[in-house]
């Protein structure tokens, strides 16, 4: 069923002919999937999927609204699976129905149990975590918990991009979880007393601001700094990561947190069975190996290492949480937010 062309801002969507030079290369059918994801991130994946199997992958990418176009497609919907950066989209998808269950023994045994639905309905890919580029001059530290963010010795000192930012969010919500909604609050007040300035921009550029001196740690994710170190096409990242190093927070709680990008069958998929084959794909050895090689991101496959640039960041303690408990609280965190005008 192919996908039909819509006008809704910031859709894209972007028909994978690998291995088109042969019509037969597609004898197999076709996969249609919605992706939150950069199309640089995995578009490789697909490449390699379709070279193995034959089936056409065919994707939409969004920035935004995704759960929101499933839910109003129903039945309808041509979208075999969603592919998110967040565990929080993921969760919202299956609590509006809009997911089914997989049992398939080549996903299951390939992902721990904390980082898949409870119900199977949806499945972590990568780990990526929330962390601490401290500045190589300006601040000699080697070890720091969440909790000493709010500090005041840190008082602008600590840059970060928006506080609703879903990254931001589900740090935010694995605070929650953790210590509860009141030292939460207590402790965005003391987070956003440190701020350097208004929380804006990307995770890149928060290694700009440190870079530029204009503050002391940022909050990133740690697959952002192997893009910069490797980026030759614009060469002054390079220069910004080279200012900072990587210091996994802890908290005597939950250690480090953790985030994923995952995947989600969608309850209608009309391509079920290519459908899990890719899945199944996804999560087998070949794939994560794109992932950590590519991505500079942490494959949820254990048999599967990670690339050199991220090993020689070091070793962390992730947060053996649920990220699907994390994520229930991702509503609260938000609110928190709004009232301490974290972002003003």
């Amino acid at each position: 069923m192919p996908i039909t062309r819509r006008s809704a801002a910031g859709l894209c969507l972007s028909l994978l002919l690998t291995g088109a030079a042969a019509a037969p290369a597609f004898a197999n059918g076709e996969v249609n999937v919605y992706t939150y994801r950069q199309p640089a991130l995995i578009n490789p994946l697909f490449e390699a999927f379709t070279a193995k199997t034959g089936i056409e992958v065919r994707v939409v990418f969004a920035e935004n609204g995704l759960v929101e176009r499933l839910a109003q497609e129903g039945r309808n919907s041509p979208a075999d699976l969603l592919l998110s950066a967040d565990a929080g989209r993921l969760v919202e998808a299956a609590n509006r129905g809009l997911a089914q269950p997989v049992t398939s023994p080549a996903i299951l045994d390939k992902i721990p149990a904390n980082l898949r639905d409870d119900a199977n309905q949806w499945f972590g890919l990568t780990m990526r975590a929330r962390v601490i580029y401290a500045s190589n001059e300006r601040a000699p530290i080697t070890a720091i918990t969440y909790e000493e963010l709010a500090d005041p010795k840190w008082k602008g000192k600590l840059c970060m991009r928006p506080g609703n930012h879903p990254y931001n969010i589900a740090l935010f919500a694995a605070m929650i979880a953790h210590k509860g909604e009141d030292a939460t609050r207590e402790w965005l007040k003391g987070v956003k007393a440190n701020l350097a300035f208004k929380p804006n921009g990307n995770d890149r550029a928060q290694a700009k601001s440190v870079f530029a001196g204009e503050c002391d740690l940022a909050l990133a994710n740690t697959y952002y700094m192997g893009k910069m170190l490797t980026n030759n096409e614009e060469p002054e990242q390079k220069k910004w990561a080279g200012a900072v190093k990587i210091v996994f927070p802890s908290s005597p709680q939950f250690g480090t947190h953790v985030n994923i990008s995952g995947m989600m069958l969608t309850a209608n998929a009309p391509n079920k069975d290519n459908a899990l084959k890719l899945m199944e794909f996804l999560a087998g050895d070949e794939a994560q190996m794109l992932y950590a090689q590519g991505n500079y991101e942490y494959p949820v496959n254990p048999a599967v290492g990670v690339d050199p640039i991220v090993k020689s960041w070091g070793s962390f303690t992730p947060d053996k949480l649920n990220v699907a408990d994390v994520a229930k609280h991702e509503a609260a965190a938000a609110k928190l937010i709004d009232e301490v005008g974290f972002n003003d």
